[in-house]
Parts: structure tokens; sequence; C-alpha cells
């Protein structure tokens, strides 16, 4: 899948006639059962020291600990073809001259054509990590994701048939289980406290060769905004991690368990020294959750959220583009309880300063519904400290929205009245008041900043509009200053910035 100028690859390997698939879709419902589930029984962290890299020449003793406590997970779903996946060649009256209702086989020789639905099985491969000594087994939701039928190799050998205990697609992370006790499970380490430069080692089962290992460092921490996953916090590393690697470990200099492989970005489908794994705090938060609740509980704030572009910096007199800007409130939730309005700059949650929009859906999904927090906001350049009590994430209710800024003078961007009919058209109550978009030239200022056609525009620099002639008047008192719309689109709030000349 194209993003921008990379591809995205997600590590499982899919394999349907002989042929390698890479992919993996993240769209499903949580899997899970109402009843008891039996607790997993995690390892101790391990107490060794980790040695200066110039002091080692091998990493053997490490990785024969870490070896059995990775292993690979095959599955199989079926799938249904339909006439419309045959050849449409044979459908030609030509060719049926020739072979009628039979079709070439792979072997050469003709055979029956099928007709209708046709169920075959896709096999995928992955991996897995032993985190519990009591079968318990972290993975990626992609990798067993619609399947019906989950096989778990050990390294010694032995398989075993896999249940699937709870997954998460917001993550990708997924909980399997299997009926074996005793087992070498990894230790689980503390990915808050991975550092830029930290030896790191990736272990899975790439493109189904076997068990393999490979080296390098995190080459950075708490990567978001790649549009992977719907909360991401990544581990990047440059170990080289290959499609099948997907579930597998990365672990630390010690041994011990960082981060679950999940991606790569790549221009070629292989390693390219850009690969992302979950960490294992986040890992470890979501299977709690899964084994306690049989879904995952996320905290709810109930606001639109975006970051803050330097150029809405200026137009909001900040000093920086840090913080977390509000672009709408959901009615009688948590944020508009607490006080919370559209144009506030959320500077700190709970204590803790929040520098983008991925920090913040984060901070708030990983806080326990009902929790009482602190939370400071700019609004007109004054410091407001408000609390506010969060709710529980209803589905996919809470949002985030990027917008572009231009580098041109404002030009093509025409409006008109919010007339009754296209109040309906575009759901906008009554008490919303603006001017429609009706025009947006796509190589002018306004696009650029990410302006469309059927957006409304209720505020020109905080300041409301309710014509187009108040509109106009706005514009121009803006006299060369960053301007700062607020505008709804389908139904939603947010800001949009535009630099002007």
């Amino acid at each position: 899948m194209n993003t921008g100028k990379k591809f995205r690859i997600w590590t499982s390997t899919a394999a349907l006639f002989g042929a390698t698939l890479v992919g993996g879709a993240l769209i499903a419902k949580t899997s899970h059962s109402n009843a008891k589930v039996e607790a997993p029984i995690f390892a101790s962290t391990s107490s060794a020291s980790p040695m200066p890299a110039a002091m080692v020449s091998t990493y053997a003793p490490l990785l024969k600990e870490a070896l059995p406590e990775v292993v690979n997970i095959a599955s199989s779903r079926k799938i249904k073809h339909t006439d419309e996946d045959s050849n449409p060649l044979f459908d030609d009256p030509f060719f049926r001259q020739f072979f009628g209702d039979q079709q070439p086989h792979s072997k050469g020789q003709l055979q029956p054509r099928q007709r209708g639905p046709q169920e075959e099985k896709e096999h995928g491969l992955g991996s897995g990590v032993i985190v519990g000594t009591n079968g318990y087994i972290l993975t990626n939701n992609h990798v067993v994701d619609g399947a019906t039928d989950i096989k778990v190799s050990l390294r010694d050998k032995r398989e075993f048939t896999a249940k699937v205990v709870g997954r998460d697609p917001k993550t990708d992370i997924a909980v399997l289980k299997i009926d074996v006790d005793h087992l070498a499970a990894i230790p689980l380490g503390d990915s808050s406290k991975v550092q830029v430069g930290d030896l790191a080692f990736a272990i899975g089962d790439p493109f189904g060769v076997g068990q393999t290992v490979t080296m390098g460092i995190v080459s950075a921490t708490r990567r978001a905004n790649l549009g992977i996953e719907d909360y991401e916090d990544f581990i990047q590393t440059d170990a080289a991690i290959n499609p099948g690697n997907s579930g597998g470990a990365l672990i630390d200099a010690k041994g011990d368990l960082i981060g679950i492989n999940t991606a790569i970005l790549s221009g070629s489908g292989g390693n390219q020294g850009v690969g992302f794994a979950i960490p294992v705090n986040l890992a470890k938060r979501v299977m709690d959750q899964i084994v306690d609740h049989g879904h995952v509980v996320r905290g709810f704030l109930g606001a639109t959220i975006q970051d803050v572009t330097p150029t809405m910096a200026t137009a909001l007199k900040m000093k920086d583009s840090n913080g977390v800007l509000i672009g709408d409130v959901t009615a009688k939730g948590p944020a508009a309880q607490a006080g919370v309005k559209p144009g506030d700059v959320v500077t700190k949650l709970n204590g803790q300063p929040m520098l983008n929009a991925a920090e913040l859906r984060l901070l708030v999904s990983q806080t326990n519904p009902g929790t009482t927090v602190p939370l400071t906001v700019l609004r007109g350049g004054d410091s407001l400290n408000l609390t506010v009590k969060l709710g529980e994430l209803p589905n996919d209710h809470e949002k985030s929205t990027d917008s572009g800024s231009g580098q041109d003078t404002l030009q093509g961007l025409q409006v008109e009245p919010l007339t009754p009919a296209l109040r309906q058209q575009l759901h906008i109550g009554q008490d919303n008041n603006g001017v429609v978009v009706s025009q947006v030239d796509p190589n002018s200022t306004a696009a650029a900043s990410g302006i469309r056609e059927g957006d409304v525009v209720q505020e020109v620099n905080h300041h409301g509009v309710t014509s187009v002639s108040e509109f106009e008047q706005a514009m121009r008192s803006a006299s060369g200053q960053p301007i700062l719309l607020r505008i709804s689109r389908d139904g939603t709030g947010l800001y949009v910035a535009i630099a002007t000349q």
C-alpha cells in the first residue's frame, strides 16, 4: 500500500496456490469470551547486566535463552472465489470454440470449469512470543485476523492448536493461548526506558525459512502519525524485519522483550532498515485488558483534536507549536462538562506535557474510564487549569484531524450564504452559523491549507461570521497576518490555518 512516497508493508506472509503475498487487513471487531480466563504467569525480568558492545564477541548465550521463547504461527482462513475471479478470456466466444466449458489446469491438462462460488483455504505465516509460562502468546492481530485454524510450532518441534483469547485491531495486538504448562517465557522489559542507540535483536520466521535473528539498534522511539494503527507509539529499529516477522520479538541486550515487531516501511517489499515494533508496555496493557475484560477498555475525552502547525501557533499567538488544538467537543461529553471549548490548546494532561495529538490520544486511551485528571489549556493567551472526568471510549468516537497550511496569498476561495437547503444538506444545526465554501481553486493557498468545497466557515481569527459580507470583512482585517478559520466539515468542527503574504 503506497503511503506518499513510501510503502507500508505488514510483516506477515500469506501463501495462496504457492504464491507469497504481503499484506494484512486490520478492520475487525475484537474477539472475546465472557468465560473466566486464566491469567498469564509471567517470567521474572532478567537480572543480567548487558556488556558494552566492544567487549562482546558473541551474543550466542543471550540468544540461546531467547530463541525458544519465540514461536512460528501458521494460520489458515477460508476464502470464496466466484466466476468473476476466473480469467475473463474463457468467456470469450473465440476461446470457447477451443475449450468449451473446460479451462487449462496448472499441469497443462484441461479440467471442467467450476461454476458458482468456490471455497478455498489461504495459508499465512507469522511469529509470536511466549509471555506466559502457562501458554500465553503475544502476536499481531493481522497475523490471525479471520483465521479458522491456528497452529503454533515451538523451537523443539512440538505443535499446538492455539485459540484466540482476544484481539485489538486498534493496536494490532492479539493474545493466543495453547494448552501446555511450564513453557519458557520471555522476560518482559520496560519499553519506557528504551533509548535511541540501544542494541536491539529481532527474532522471527521471515519468509517461512525458519527462526532467524537480526541485530541493529533502536533508531527512534515514540514514532506516531504513520497511519499504521489507530494508536501508535512505535519503537523504530534498523534490525532487519521482513515478511513473516510479524508478531515476533524485539529484545534488548539483556534478553528482555521490549517490543512486538509489526511493520516496515519499504519501497521494495523487503527490509530497508526502517522497522517498527509495538512497545511491550503498550502490548502488555492491551493483553491484561483482554484477559481481564475480554476486550480493551479505553478512556474517552470527547473531543476532536489536531496538531498545532507553526502557522496556527502564530495565529493563536503561541510561543511554539507544542500542544493539541481542540477542534470540536462532543455535546455533554467529558471535555464539554469540564469546560473545554473549541479553540482551546491542551498543553498538559494529568501533569504530563502534550506535544501533539498522538500523545494526547494515547494517554487518554490508557487512562481508566472514570478517572478524574487535571487538564491545562491555553485560551486567548491565558493558561487555564481544568478538571476532566474521562468517560469510556464508545467504538471509534475519538477523532483526530490533520490539516495543512499554505505558503501563498489567499486566492481562489468563493463562499455563499448558508441557506436552509444547504443547512439541511450539510447537516448544520440551527444554532450554528457561517458561510459555505462553494469553490476552491486547486492551485490556491486555500486548497493547499486543506479547505474543501462544502466546508462551512464559522469563524475567522476567532470572530464569528454569519454572512458573506462579514466573512469578507474579517478576511480583509487580517492584513497579511496568518488566518485561523474554524470550519465545520461533515458535522465536525476543526481549525485550518492559512499563511498569507
